[in-house]
C-alpha cells in the first residue's frame, strides 16, 4: 500500500507514515481552513501571554508574532499553499511559521494542545456568525415592519388547516413573523453568552505544568472567562450543537415562511408577485414565473436540520475527553452556518421587492364565511346566548348560505330569522371583513389600530439599539 512521510510535527513516534488512504481520511485541511483567520487570532494571544508571563522569551514571542502577521496576509492575498500532508489548520500554519522564522516557531505550541487550540479557534467562527445571523434577523424584521405598516389595514383571510378562518390584517401577518424571528434573535443571542467561554490553556485534557495566564487570553480574545474544567474544555461541543439546533429552528421558522410566499404567488392565489430577482422561468412553458427563492430557501431546512441531526450522532458516543471524531463537527457547522445565511439574506430581498395584490387578498379575505365568528359572538352580546348555543345557531346559517350559494353579509335577515327571531337588522354592522378586523382590537390582536401600535414598539426596539 502507499504510504505518505511521517508528519514531521509528530512523526518521532512513528516509524513510517500513514497509508495514503488514512492520510485522506485523517486530514481536516480540505475544511478547517476556513478557520485561518481564527487560529492565526488564537497564537497571537497565546503568544502574547507566554511572553507576558515569561514562558518564553520577549525576542521570540515578537518574532512568532510578526510571523503569524505575516502569514496572515498570505492567506488572505491568497498565497498561502495549504497541504493535505500536515492534516490540519494548526499544522499549516505552524510549519509555515517555521519555514518563516525558523526554530522559534517550535516554542509556540508551548502548553497548548491542538485540542483546545482547535476548540477556541471553532467558538471564535461560531461567535463570528452568530453576529453576522443576528445582525441579519434585525434586517429581516425590519422589511416586515415596513411592509406591516405601510398595509396596516389591508384584510385578508386567516387560515387554520389552510381553510379559511378569520379576516385579519396583512400588517397583522408580517407582525407575527417579527415575533417568530426575535425568539430566533434571542436564541442566538442565548447561545452566544454560554459560547463565550475560553478554553485555550486547556491543553490536551488535563491543563498544563506552565505557569499560564488563562485570564490573559481570555480577554484579549474577547471571551467572557475561561472554561473551569479542562476536560469539559476540550470535550465540549454544545456550543456548536447549539448553534445548530438554533439554525434548525429559524431556518423551520424561514421555510414556513417560504410555504406561504409559494401559495400566496399562485395563480389560484394570487395574493402576492415575487420581482423577477428572485423568481426563475421554464425552459418548456413559456408563461411561467417560479417562486424557486422561496422554494429553495424551504429547502435549505433540510440541510440543517441534517447537520444538526449528524453532530448529535457524532457526539453521542464520545467518553471523555477529546476524540478525533470531533472533527467532524466542522463542517456540519461551517454548511449550516452558510445555508442559513444566505436563505436570511434572500428572504430580506424577498419581501423588500415582493408585490402585494390588494384586492385579492380582500376578495378572498370575504369568502369561506370568514365573519362566522363574528356573527356567534353579534349573538352572545346582544341576545346573551351562551357561546355554544350561539356556535350552533351560526352553524345553521352559514348551512343555509352554503345552499343559497351566498355570503353571511347577503343573506336576508328574514333567512336568518328563522333560524333566530331575535336577530335584529343591527347583524350586518358585524358580517363585513373591514368591520371584523377593526372589531379584533384586543392586545396582540388584528385591527389596525393594534398593528400600528406594535410596529411603534418595535421601531422603538430597534432604534435603541442602534443607539
Amino acid at each position: 500500500m502507499a504510504k505518505s512521510e511521517s508528519n514531521t510535527m509528530w512523526g518521532g513516534r512513528f516509524a513510517s507514515g500513514q497509508d495514503t488512504l488514512m492520510e485522506s481520511l485523517n486530514a481536516s485541511i480540505g475544511f478547517d481552513q476556513r478557520l485561518s483567520i481564527q487560529d492565526i487570532r488564537g497564537s497571537i494571544s497565546h503568544a502574547s501571554m507566554l511572553r507576558e508571563t515569561g514562558i518564553i522569551s520577549k525576542s521570540d514571542a515578537d518574532i512568532i508574532i510578526a510571523g503569524l502577521k505575516k502569514i496572515q496576509l498570505e492567506i488572505e492575498s491568497g498565497d498561502f499553499k495549504f497541504s493535505v500532508k500536515l492534516e490540519d489548520i494548526h499544522m499549516n500554519i505552524e510549519a509555515r511559521l517555521k519555514e518563516l522564522i525558523g526554530e522559534a516557531a517550535g516554542r509556540l505550541h508551548t502548553a497548548r494542545s491542538r485540542n483546545d487550540q482547535v476548540t477556541t479557534d471553532t467558538k471564535l467562527w461560531v461567535r463570528e456568525q452568530i453576529d453576522e445571523l443576528m445582525k441579519t434577523i434585525r434586517l429581516l424584521q425590519q422589511q416586515l415592519i415596513i411592509s406591516a405598516e405601510s398595509k396596516a389595514d389591508w384584510v385578508m383571510p386567516g387560515f387554520t388547516h389552510l381553510q379559511t378562518a378569520q379576516p385579519v390584517t396583512w400588517g397583522h401577518h408580517m407582525m407575527a413573523y417579527v415575533e417568530m424571528f426575535e425568539r430566533d434573535y434571542l436564541r442566538f443571542y442565548d447561545a452566544r453568552i454560554r459560547l463565550n467561554e475560553s478554553p485555550l490553556g486547556a491543553a490536551a485534557l488535563a491543563g498544563t505544568s506552565f505557569p499560564i495566564d488563562r485570564q490573559h487570553t481570555s480577554d484579549s480574545l474577547g471571551f467572557d472567562r475561561p472554561t473551569a474544567n479542562s476536560l469539559d474544555s476540550v470535550s465540549d461541543r454544545d456550543f456548536a450543537l447549539e448553534f445548530l439546533s438554533v439554525a434548525s429552528i429559524c431556518a423551520m421558522h424561514l421555510s414556513r415562511f417560504c410555504e406561504e410566499i409559494i401559495i400566496w404567488s399562485s395563480a389560484q392565489f394570487g395574493f402576492v408577485s415575487l420581482s423577477d430577482e428572485f423568481s426563475t422561468g421554464s425552459s418548456i412553458m413559456p408563461q411561467k414565473k417560479n417562486p424557486d427563492s422561496a422554494e429553495l430557501i424551504r429547502a435549505k431546512v433540510g440541510r440543517i436540520f441534517g447537520s444538526n441531526v449528524a453532530l448529535m450522532m457524532v457526539m453521542k458516543g464520545l467518553p471523555l475527553a477529546f476524540n478525533k471524531d470531533m472533527q467532524e463537527d466542522k463542517e456540519q457547522v461551517f454548511d449550516a452556518s452558510d445555508n442559513l445565511s444566505i436563505s436570511l439574506n434572500v428572504m430580506v430581498k424577498i419581501i423588500q421587492t415582493m408585490q402585494v395584490n390588494r384586492e385579492a387578498l380582500e376578495e378572498a379575505a370575504s369568502s369561506g364565511f370568514s365573519t362566522a365568528t363574528d356573527l356567534a359572538d353579534w349573538l352572545v352580546r346582544e341576545l346573551n346566548l351562551p357561546f355554544r348555543k350561539a356556535h350552533h345557531i351560526t352553524g345553521e346559517i352559514v348551512k343555509i348560505c352554503e345552499l343559497k350559494g351566498c355570503s353571511l353579509s347577503s343573506l336576508t335577515l328574514e333567512d336568518m330569522q328563522n333560524i333566530e327571531p331575535r336577530i335584529t337588522k343591527s347583524v350586518f354592522n358585524v358580517l363585513s371583513v373591514q368591520n371584523s378586523v377593526s372589531s379584533r382590537s384586543s392586545l396582540g390582536g388584528t385591527a389596525p389600530e393594534q398593528v400600528i401600535k406594535q410596529v411603534l414598539r418595535w421601531k422603538k426596539i430597534l432604534n435603541e439599539e442602534i443607539i
